[in-house]
């Protein structure tokens, strides 16, 4: 008998997902991701220079890189800013580090010009699988600032190749589970992360046993169950972009 989850999905099922547009008005494109109860807001914004170290090693074409935050209210207990600790956190490194890798997957730098795409992930409300929540919202945000440099004609083609998106599979109680809320992550004997292209190539797969194994059976379950929801993910991307862009 299947396990029930305690917001009622089957364990084939993503929660509720909403893209909004326009929190941040300042930035050049920005969204906020709602995975159930978890919320980001993904943020891009446009530097008119690249990196040093580019110029040194006469790497050519722009850069992309992410900065993430768990805002100090987003968790039920008050999470310290890092700037308090006068460091960074290895968790906040690795999810940055993940969703900068995650987007330079899909864009041709070449054709970025000399500019730097900065992402921004902040975590208004965690409640399971923010790195996730903020990769699939952070592809929108970068999509909607690409947008605004192809209008004011700093580039001429659009240096996307792909969509991306970010979804977490685990195992609880032996049982396999899509888009895992934070109580069932908690308690999961197996979890994954998984970033797959919109033509379903994978970037990345994290994933882990807490004190627990897994077999080669349950491996290729869970790697379908964040397929197919991977592919509904990059269908709600591409709807909002139909709704938010003249083209794509």
């Amino acid at each position: 008998m299947p396990l029930p989850r305690a917001d009622g999905r089957r364990a084939d099922q993503l929660r509720p997902v909403i893209f909004e547009a326009g929190p941040a008005p300042y930035a050049a494109g920005s969204v906020l991701a709602r995975f159930g109860n978890t919320q980001v807001i993904c943020a891009a914004t446009i530097e008119s220079k690249v990196p040093t170290w580019m110029k040194q090693q006469g790497v050519t074409g722009g850069w992309l890189t992410a900065e993430y935050s768990m805002l100090p209210y987003s968790t039920l207990e008050r999470k310290p800013r890092d700037i308090t600790r006068g460091k960074l956190d290895g968790r906040t490194v690795e999810i940055q580090r993940l969703i900068g890798r995650s987007l330079r997957a899909v864009i041709d730098l070449k054709k970025l010009g000399d500019n730097t795409l900065w992402i921004d992930c902040d975590v208004l409300q965690a409640d399971g699988g923010t790195r996730t929540a903020s990769i699939t919202g952070a592809y929108l945000a970068a999509r909607l600032a690409i947008q605004k440099l192809l209008d004011n004609k700093r580039i001429t083609e659009n240096p996307l190749t792909d969509s991306v998106a970010a979804v977490s599979v685990g195992l609880l109680q032996g049982q396999e589970m899509l888009d895992l809320a934070y109580l069932e992550d908690r308690d999961a004997e197996v979890d994954f992360n998984v970033v797959m292209t919109g033509r379903g190539q994978f970037v990345e797969v994290q994933g882990a046993g807490e004190e627990a194994t897994f077999t080669h059976d349950q491996l290729q379950s869970l790697l379908t169950f964040a397929q197919n929801g991977l592919k509904e993910l990059a269908a709600l991307q591409t709807a909002f972009l139909a709704q938010h862009l003249l083209k794509f």
